[in-house]
């Protein structure tokens, strides 16, 4: 259910330096991020080595949402130019997270819209993502937003 006076309050910005803890905590607020995550009071040297790197990239946009100062989302966005699609970029979205507590209330769906005006202005005809398997929620969230899954991901993790 649509939380209208909530979304009418949101806002969708780059990130910066502060936001780094703040987003942290959003990917280990669910099982694979505590899995595979650390969080510690001020964030350790490799998280800050890949944000300056994420930062340096104008390819690479690391997004965050707002509520009332608060950070209660995040997206990972990559343009990477492509022949395809006939010269076309496209946008890869990763590391979705939107609060817990904010969850059900149209947040997420806001957010996309958010991603596909982003994807329109930057000239990518295709938006691809992948979600773990085990993310059954998300991935039918992604599917009612218009996603398929036309292809099989595969991941080699060393």
């Amino acid at each position: 259910m649509k939380d209208k006076k909530l979304l009418q309050k949101l806002n969708f910005r780059c990130s910066e330096h502060r936001d780094l803890s703040a987003i942290l905590k959003l990917l280990v607020e669910d099982e694979l991020g505590k899995a595979r995550e650390s969080l510690t009071e001020t964030p350790e040297p490799c998280y800050e080595q890949a944000f300056e790197k994420i930062l340096a990239d104008s390819n690479h946009a690391l997004m965050v949402l707002e509520f009332e100062k608060q950070i209660i989302g995040t997206c990972h966005l990559t343009l990477i130019p492509s022949l395809t699609f006939r010269g076309g970029n496209r946008l890869q979205v990763e590391a979705v997270r939107v609060a817990e507590a904010f969850r059900g209330r149209g947040v997420g769906e806001w957010m996309f819209q958010k991603i596909f005006e982003y994807a329109k202005h930057q000239q990518a005809p295709i938006i691809q993502l992948t979600t773990n398997k085990k993310r059954i929620r998300a991935k039918k969230f992604y599917e009612q937003l218009g996603f398929e899954a036309t292809h099989d991901g595969m991941k080699f993790i060393y």
